[in-house]
């Protein structure tokens, strides 16, 4: 078990009042474990399923399946076959938001979408009209292409765009933008992986600068009565609750909306609806999740042409 930094503990203070919660949430960052997999089924699920499935959870969708036990799904040729996508149930947690929206839905934007889990949690959700899937890291727009591909997204499109580009080109033109967002990576460190500086207040700083310019233009894009799903892994205020609060601020037509099947994992943090999966609950990494309406009947103004007018290569899946 790894030594816990001052700045872990300083932060588990923050999170939790009781010392019990501090000392559970601390040692599940110091002391990695393996989370079991998920599969988000994108074909039909098989009558036997080659894999041992652990009970479903209140806000698991229908079409993904929570392995037990240490299990290796990528390796299996109803993977390659593109039968299924392997993701950790953190993620399926925090795209659970989108289970409030009524569905089917006519656009789906994700501007945060490598390597395209969320992209295809939406997909299967809200079975949209369009789908678009944005990256701004041009090396991580392969491995999102490949995953799309494989998984029969062959409509889908892939961008490598800034995000104001959405903004200025897309303006209201989504029914649904979903946020990913980079962040410091705390609960990378429950998956032993390594988050260098993840705790460091000039990082964290930073994280939520470059949040809130993303969530900035995403509001821009999300069309009137549409929804904007914000979501992190990792577990500073500043990149969560703090950030949510400034975007329901700055766009005051927009307003938390409460997800009836998570409402066990409320934030106590803050007044408005959202959402935590705590590394220690044994079920995924951790994570946050927060569903923005968008009150506002503003006219969309869908015009994809421009966008390749303006020489910016957009990549289709097939």
């Amino acid at each position: 078990m790894g030594q816990p930094s001052n700045l872990l503990l300083k932060l588990s203070r923050r999170l939790f009042s009781e010392e019990r919660d501090r000392d559970a949430f601390v040692a599940a960052l110091t002391t990695p474990q393996a989370f079991p997999s998920a599969l988000l089924w994108v074909q039909p699920r098989p009558q036997v399923v080659p894999f041992a499935i652990a009970p479903p959870l209140a806000w698991q969708p229908a079409w993904v399946d929570r392995l037990s036990g240490d299990q290796r799904p990528g390796r299996h040729p109803l993977h390659q076959a593109g039968a299924y996508y392997c993701l950790d149930m953190a993620s399926v947690f925090s795209a659970a938001v989108l289970g409030a929206i009524a569905a089917p839905v006519e656009s789906v934007l994700d501007l945060c979408a490598a390597p395209g889990g969320k992209s295809l949690l939406a997909w299967k959700t809200l079975a949209p009209t369009q789908l678009w899937c944005n990256e701004v890291i041009h090396k991580r727009v392969r491995i999102l292409i490949s995953n799309l591909k494989r998984c029969g997204l062959t409509e889908a499109l892939v961008f490598n765009l800034d995000p104001q580009v959405f903004a200025e080109q897309l303006a209201h033109g989504a029914s649904i933008v979903i946020v990913d967002a980079p962040c410091s990576g705390q609960s990378l460190l429950a998956k032993g992986d390594a988050a260098l500086g993840c705790f460091h207040p000039v990082n964290i700083k930073k994280n939520a600068g470059r949040q809130k310019r993303i969530l900035a233009s995403a509001a821009q894009t999300v069309a009137g009565n549409g929804y904007l799903a914000y979501m992190t892994c990792t577990f500073s205020p500043e990149e969560n609750e703090q950030v949510a609060a400034w975007l329901i601020k700055k766009f005051p037509q927009f307003t938390a909306v409460e997800v009836p099947a998570l409402a066990d994992y409320a934030s106590p943090l803050v007044s408005f609806p959202c959402y935590r999966l705590w590394p220690q609950s044994g079920l995924g990494a951790g994570g946050f999740t927060v569903l923005l309406h968008n009150r506002a009947d503003t006219a969309a103004a869908v015009n994809l042409d421009l966008l390749t007018a303006k020489g910016l290569k957009i990549y289709s899946s097939d």
